[in-house]
């Protein structure tokens, strides 16, 4: 199994001067995940290199087993400090793709069209799409067959209370819950922070940082038992 992570490359959060980036859980959960799992992993970004780290997701009530194992892991700190470049991947050299969250992908991959070229070839092929938390802000312009690849699909991201309660409803460029269901998702979600996640034919969302390892979880469980190209 080969599998492409896709990480933001964008670090300010609107304009209120603040740093963003990836969330530390949602990288380690489904990296390690995906290692322990036994697939390869390669990490890309749009501008390579090291992707921006969300300062809020690196405090010591956010860390978890597996963010711990990341920092004493020199490995895979070299693999996230050195992603490729987005427009290097080529979707024939992997199974899947999978978006972790953050808020920088509303920002730089939820209009970046490499990525969104990167998924409508996942996603023509049958190949899996999985995306977690603000992750699945990604698939804001992806299509399939002429519609939007999450029209009439079960989905979920982080949601409006979620967003809410971190102050930041009216600082980011759409909401992910209001965005898919205006796409024609039909969108799920348990409590707040709880972890969910849903798979639906070949695409894989989360709703929040506790639910990567979930989603990373159901992809190793949809690559194993689903034969390329079928959905």
């Amino acid at each position: 199994m080969n599998i492409l992570m896709v990480m933001t490359s964008h670090d300010t959060l609107g304009n209120t001067g603040k740093k963003t980036g990836f969330w530390l859980e949602e990288f380690c959960a489904p990296y390690y995940t995906f290692i322990d799992g036994g697939a390869r992993v390669t990490v890309a970004s749009p501008k390579g290199g090291e992707p921006p780290l969300d300062p809020k997701s690196d405090t010591p009530e956010g860390q978890t087993e597996l963010t711990r194992r990341f920092k004493n892991d020199s490995k895979a700190q070299a693999v996230l400090a050195g992603t490729k470049k987005l427009s290097d991947m080529k979707a024939q050299d992997y199974d899947a793709i999978f978006y972790p969250g953050g808020h920088g992908p509303m920002w730089d991959l939820a209009e970046d069209p490499i990525s969104n070229t990167l998924i409508e070839t996942f996603y023509n092929a049958g190949k899996p799409v999985a995306a977690v938390c603000h992750g699945p802000a990604v698939l804001h312009h992806a299509m399939f067959n002429g519609e939007p690849i999450v029209k009439g699909k079960r989905v979920t991201g982080f949601t409006n209370t979620e967003e809410e309660a971190v102050h930041l409803t009216e600082i980011v460029p759409f909401l992910v819950e209001d965005e898919l269901k205006r796409l024609g998702g039909h969108f799920e979600k348990v409590a707040d922070w709880q972890p969910f996640a849903i798979v639906d034919g070949h695409l894989i969302t989360g709703q929040n940082p506790a639910s990567s390892t979930a989603a990373a979880q159901e992809l190793i469980k949809l690559l194993t038992s689903l034969p390329v190209g079928i959905n």
